[in-house]
């Protein structure tokens, strides 16, 4: 039996909540609980100094960062610490588009932009090392549930090498 990684999602919350919740609970990964809504109205209240602990404590014991890709993910100021921190921190780090995941109050949306091309690793885009993936645009639940153990397995495996 594969191990059961620790996983930390990060995702821009107000636009992708309901998309990664759908991803999150498939259920062939750890029982690690998602942020409540009101876990994050307390977190937004906080300064950055807070809301920097607050990632700090979550991602700490994560052995992968999930970065869910939405439509404005990689501008987020957030992502792009918590990306820094897990590369930084030697974790696994991929990336996954949910554009064609159905949320169930705006249906599907604009694919985002690579969030790795925001970094730069030894003269090289760290898009070219960590790799992201786009499931199908027809049943995009069932190709990340058959697909998110390995492409963990993988992204660990790249971190470890790189």
């Amino acid at each position: 039996m594969a191990t059961k990684r620790q996983i930390f999602y990060s995702f821009h919350y107000a636009n992708d909540v309901m998309r990664v919740a759908q991803l999150r609970n498939i259920g062939t990964l750890e029982d690690n609980k998602p942020a409540s809504e009101n876990d994050w109205e307390e977190v937004k209240k906080k300064n950055d100094a807070g809301i920097e602990k607050w990632i700090d404590e979550n991602m700490n014991y994560r052995t992968c960062v999930v970065v869910m890709i939405g439509e404005e993910t990689s501008n987020r100021k957030w992502i792009k610490h918590e990306i820094k921190k897990a590369w930084s921190e030697k974790r696994g780090v991929l990336g996954i588009y949910i554009h064609n995941v159905n949320c169930p109050r705006n249906g599907k949306s604009k694919q985002g932009s690579n969030p790795f091309d925001n970094f730069t690793i030894e003269n090289k885009k760290l898009s070219e090392i960590v790799k992201c993936y786009n499931p199908s645009s027809t049943d995009a639940y069932n190709d990340v549930k058959r697909n998110i153990e390995k492409w963990i397995e993988d992204a660990i495996t790249i971190r470890n090498n790189n």
